[in-house]
C-alpha cells in the first residue's frame, strides 16, 4: 500500500519544486554603525577641551581669577592680559571660566555620584522586592519628585548652611551643601530610571534559571541584573551632570551658591546680572 501523495483539484498528482538555496549572509552583515558625524565630533572636542582645562588650569598660563588685571568691564580681544574681557571688577574673565568650569563640574559630577549609587541602589530594591517595601520607596520617590526639584535644592542649601549668625552649630563648606542638596534632589530620578528597568530585566529568563539554581537574591541583583541596568543608569547620569550644572546656576542667582573669591559658571551670570545692559558679555561668556 503506497502512501497518499498531494493531488490537485483534478486528481493529478503534482509534484513539489524544490525550495530555492538559503541565503546564509547574516542577517546584520550589511548595517554596519554608523560613523560619528561632524557635529557629534565638535561637541565631543568642546566638551573634552573643557574638561581638560578645567583639571589642568593650574598648569594653564592663566592669570588669578581673584585678582583685578585690567580695567574693568573690558570688553573681549582687546588686550592680551584678558583676553575674553574683564568682568566688573577687572578679573580676567578666561580664567574664572576655567576655574569656575572646575568648581562647576566637581558640583556636578560629585552631586551625581551620590544620586547615582543612593539611587541606584534604592531603585534595584524597589524593582526586584515587589512587596510592600518596594511599595513604600516607590512612594517615597513619587513624594520627592511631586515637589518642585529647584524649590526643594532651596530647602535644602537653606537647611545644611545653618544659621550664619551662629558660630556654635554645625555648618557644611557651602561646596559640600550644594552638593548634598543636588545629589539628594537626583535620588528619586535616578530610582525611578533604575526600578523601570529592573522591573523589565528581573523577568527575564535567565533571572528565573537563576532562581530556580537557588541563587540568592544579592547574587542575582548584583551579577545578573545590575550589569544589565547599568547602561540606562549611565545615560541618565550623564544628562543629570547637566542639570545639576543649570541647577547650580539656578541657586547662584537665588543668592544660595558659592561665595567669592570661589566661582561658577553659575555665580559669574549671577554676579553679571548688573552689568547685563552694558556689558552683556560678562553673562553670555559663561553661558
Amino acid at each position: 500500500m503506497t502512501p497518499d501523495r498531494p493531488q490537485d483539484r483534478e486528481g493529478e498528482l503534482f509534484v513539489m519544486e524544490p525550495l530555492d538555496e538559503l541565503d546564509e549572509t547574516p542577517i546584520d552583515a550589511g548595517s554596519e554603525r554608523k560613523p560619528l558625524g561632524f557635529g557629534t565630533w565638535v561637541c565631543l572636542i568642546w566638551l573634552g577641551l573643557i574638561v581638560f582645562s578645567a583639571i589642568f588650569a593650574d598648569l594653564l598660563p592663566l592669570a588669578d581669577p581673584a585678582k583685578e588685571v585690567t580695567i574693568p568691564r573690558l570688553a573681549p580681544f582687546q588686550s592680551g592680559d584678558a583676553l575674553l574681557g574683564a568682568d566688573a571688577n577687572g578679573r580676567d574673565m578666561l580664567s574664572r571660566v576655567i576655574y569656575g568650569a572646575r568648581t562647576s563640574l566637581i558640583i556636578a559630577s560629585a552631586s551625581v555620584a551620590i544620586g547615582f549609587f543612593v539611587g541606584g541602589f534604592l531603585g534595584l530594591l524597589a524593582g526586584y522586592f515587589r512587596n510592600w517595601a518596594g511599595n513604600a520607596l516607590v512612594s517615597l520617590f513619587d513624594i520627592l519628585l511631586a515637589i518642585p526639584q529647584l524649590v526643594l535644592a532651596l530647602s535644602l542649601v537653606s537647611v545644611l548652611k545653618g544659621d550664619p549668625t551662629n558660630d556654635s552649630g554645625f555648618k557644611l563648606p557651602v561646596v559640600m551643601t550644594i552638593v548634598v542638596a543636588l545629589g539628594i534632589v537626583s535620588i528619586p530620578l535616578l530610582a525611578r530610571i533604575t526600578r523601570a528597568s529592573t522591573l523589565s530585566w528581573s523577568q527575564r529568563e535567565f533571572v528565573t534559571a537563576a532562581r530556580a539554581q537557588g541563587a540568592t537574591h544579592g547574587r542575582i541583583l548584583f551579577r545578573e541584573v545590575l550589569p544589565n541596568v547599568l547602561p540606562a543608569m549611565a545615560s541618565i547620569a550623564l544628562l543629570g551632570m547637566a542639570i545639576a550644572i543649570v541647577a547650580e546656576g539656578g541657586l547662584a542667582i537665588l543668592g544660595a551658591s558659592v561665595e567669592a573669591p570661589t566661582s561658577t559658571w553659575g555665580t559669574m551670570i549671577s554676579q553679571g546680572k548688573a552689568d547685563l545692559q552694558d556689558a552683556p558679555f560678562i553673562v553670555w561668556i559663561p553661558i
